[in-house]
């Protein structure tokens, strides 16, 4: 069984107990889950441990989902609950503003290995604002969209974790599906894309097809990259894997340490190679490293192997997760 759930606008961490493995969607990995199951649970218990006993500081009924902000200590989280249950979007150390707290936030900013100097940035899915405010510090000279469906959301983030639009830097409150279509037909292009949309429990389904890939893939410049924030043991893994290939082709797949998250980057453009990589974490090391990202060590963890099973059908429109819930094939 799973025990303590939170996930964050891309980061889902489950606290496991040796006996049982997880259902639904993230169903096990069979022995490799028990068998790491105690160490994951170790290290996600030190993440969610500033949670246990915080104060609810703002709760609302979203037209999404009730939406929820916590305080202890110097950490303000943003959650959402759906069924009792407490799933973590964001979190801020205000003491340490910058600090990225989540750690998929920071393997996000790996990105900029790939594209170390893009003039124009599309974030999808906003939560607390995390990564297009450290996006906007680092690079005050590019356009940054911001895409987030629920206005309660866009509006916490300003409340309460600092996020400010700016001239360089707009929101625009719509379903993702509809403003990449939009955008489209407007010929807009960008040189990143951070794919980090969430619902409480998971990525919207409509969000995670081949079919809205090719629509993101149509967006980027010429030598356009896209990160997209998923997870690392799922029992969608193969099938999440597979769509991202039909897509984007040959990608890089990024997890590190005991992270229950992975990154997916792919680009329309030939990937860099391991000495340009490197060549670009030499560029941000130090300019990274007030917000906790040691990209540095990045390079050596990136992956480019298929590890998947490839017989395994990619998601579409038509056919998405509720499919293999229901054990179609």
């Amino acid at each position: 069984m799973w025990v303590a759930v939170a996930a964050t606008n891309s980061t889902m961490m489950r606290v496991p107990t040796i006996q049982g493995l997880p259902a639904g969607p993230h169903r096990g990995l069979g022995v490799r889950r028990v068998r790491n199951a105690l160490a994951v649970a170790l290290a996600v218990a030190a993440i969610l441990a500033p949670g246990v006993g915080a104060e609810v500081i703002h709760e609302e009924r979203s037209l999404y989902q009730n939406v929820l902000v916590t305080r202890k200590d110097s950490r303000v989280c943003l959650q959402f609950r759906q069924r009792g249950e407490r799933h973590y979007q964001s979190c801020m150390d205000e003491r340490r503003p910058r600090h990225m707290v989540l750690s998929y936030t920071r393997m996000m900013m790996g990105a900029l290995l790939l594209m170390p100097n893009p003039d124009s940035i599309l974030v999808v899915g906003l939560g607390g604002g995390t990564l297009p405010t450290a996006l906007a510090e680092l690079l005050p000279a590019a356009g940054i969209d911001v895409v987030e469906i629920d206005a309660a959301v866009a509006a916490v983030a300003e409340r309460f974790f600092g996020f400010e639009p700016s001239p360089n830097m707009r929101v625009v409150v719509q379903d993702a599906r509809v403003f990449t279509r939009r955008a489209a037909s407007r010929a807009e292009r960008y040189d990143l894309i951070l794919l980090d949309a969430f619902h409480a429990e998971y990525i919207p389904e409509h969000l995670m097809t081949v079919e809205y890939f090719e629509e993101i893939r149509a967006l980027l410049s010429p030598r356009g990259v896209v990160a997209a924030n998923t997870f690392k043991e799922s029992g969608l893994y193969d099938h999440e894997s597979e769509t991202y290939y039909r897509a984007f082709g040959p990608f890089i797949n990024f997890t590190t340490g005991l992270s229950l998250n992975r990154v997916v980057f792919a680009s329309v453009a030939p990937l860099p190679d391991d000495a340009q990589l490197k060549a670009a974490a030499r560029q941000w090391r130090s300019k990274l490293h007030r917000y906790g990202v040691r990209v540095a060590t990045y390079p050596g963890e990136f992956s480019r192997k298929q590890n998947w099973d490839r017989s395994k059908r990619p998601l579409t429109d038509q056919y998405h997760p509720a499919n293999l819930l229901r054990g179609a094939e």
